[in-house]
């Protein structure tokens, strides 16, 4: 099942913003400054060490958090990462990388991936002049992603969003305007910036 409770809850509990919060917010300023403070944390007492097994389950749920991912969909991927040949912890990057949801979210269309779902599940984002409604569709190379509607485009908060002249997009992908395109395969760059990997795949060969 995928989380639903109290984004800033998790974020401070792996010591990390996670991105589930907008930029700029007062929700997202909070989590800022107890972004250290463990949830629930009532002195400074030293807390238990955790296990080799402990830090791989923590990083696993980290990749989670941020892809907005049940544990029954994030294995799916991991084994279909491991049936390819190569690097495990690379393809299973690229698949995550390559669904819908994270696409418009790099592209800037949302400030983050939940906003990105709930525009795709209301039919606000179209591939290929398609409207499609499911957040893990696989983005194909020369895809291209757009709103679906002009009118989704004055929605306050993406109007804000597109205003970002900040937004620097990964080399895999191309934005023109409002338009934007998967133009090579993704990289892992982005997410090792946040992520181990190779813990999350040790984790799941065991």
């Amino acid at each position: 099942m995928r989380y639903t409770g109290p984004k800033n809850r998790i974020a401070r509990r792996e010591g990390v913003d996670l991105g589930l919060k907008t930029p700029g917010s007062k929700s997202h300023a909070r989590l800022l400054r107890k972004i250290n403070i463990s949830p629930g944390q009532q002195s400074t007492k030293r807390r238990r060490k955790v296990s080799e097994r402990g830090v791989q389950l923590r990083e696993k749920q980290k990749l989670r958090f941020i892809f907005g991912l049940t544990e029954k969909k994030l294995k799916k991927y991991f084994k279909k990462a491991k049936q390819k040949t190569g690097n495990t912890a690379f393809y299973l990057a690229q698949f995550l990388e390559k669904r819908l949801d994270n696409i418009v979210y790099r592209l800037g269309f949302t400030p983050t991936r939940a906003a990105a779902r709930q525009l795709i599940s209301h039919r606000h984002i179209k591939v290929n002049n398609k409207v499609v409604n499911i957040a893990s569709y696989n983005v194909s190379l020369n895809d291209k992603i757009a709103f679906a509607d002009d009118k989704t485009i004055k929605i306050e908060y993406i109007a804000k969003q597109l205003e970002n002249k900040d937004l620097i997009l990964p080399v895999w992908l191309k934005k023109q305007a409002v338009v934007g395109m998967l133009i090579s395969e993704p990289t892992d760059e982005e997410i090792i910036k946040q992520i181990n990997l190779r813990l999350i795949i040790e984790y799941y060969s065991r």
